[in-house]
């Protein structure tokens, strides 16, 4: 008996909670078998795999090994998957700029959040990992953007977020971004007292924030 929808996307998702790198292959495959779009393989398995992983590096029950084959299931599974998302097409895509903010190498999350975003339709420019503020500022100034998108997994570096908020409020340009943040330490109520836009939970959220914030939706 094949196995379900349902059973595939846990499926993906717990195979980057256990670092299974060849099952999360074969599950690639076997969703776009049984018809299910790639953006939901991503969204509603690997994404919410990437939840548990990044809920577990919290709780201090996985540490940068774990989290490091947790991510090359994870990249598997999107080489398999990413040829067929329907990438929606715009005339003037909205710019976003996005990165992990500095003091924090995990990108898994935002490199999920990036492709999504991709998918959406959206130009993304990433800035990579352990980004300084000032390099927020001056990459969304160099091309136009219309969003900043910080992210992080470490409450001590929630600092750096604020920071790029500071530097737009003191040059006069914080009307000028939209500024969305996410990470395993923050919540919409943080992300309102630090002067964020929006708190995306999700990749998906996140892109679902994007379109509304630039009016893509």
């Amino acid at each position: 008996m094949a196995p379900s929808r349902a059973d595939i996307l846990a499926g993906l998702a717990d195979a980057v909670v256990q670092m299974d790198e060849e099952r999360a292959v074969a599950l690639a495959h076997a969703a776009l078998a049984a018809g299910i779009e790639a953006y939901q393989a991503v969204t509603d398995g690997l994404s919410k795999g990437m939840a548990i992983v990044s809920d577990k590096y919290e709780r201090e029950e996985y540490f940068v090994p774990e989290i490091l084959m947790c991510a090359d299931a994870l990249y598997a599974a999107l080489a398999v998957l990413r040829p067929h998302l329907k990438v929606e097409s715009s005339a003037t895509p909205a710019k976003i700029v996005i990165g992990v903010v500095e003091g924090d190498i995990h990108d898994i999350g935002k490199s999920i959040v990036k492709l999504m975003l991709e998918t959406a339709g959206f130009e993304v420019h990433d800035l990579g990992r352990d980004v300084p503020p000032r390099a927020f500022v001056d990459k969304a100034l160099e091309v136009g953007a219309h969003v900043i998108a910080m992210s992080t997994l470490m409450s001590i570096t929630l600092r750096s977020m604020r920071r790029v908020i500071e530097l737009l409020n003191q040059e006069g340009l914080r009307d000028r971004f939209k500024v969305i943040v996410g990470g395993g330490p923050l919540s919409a109520s943080l992300a309102e007292q630090m002067g964020a836009d929006a708190y995306g939970e999700s990749a998906a959220e996140a892109v679902r924030i994007a379109q509304r914030l630039t009016g893509r939706s």
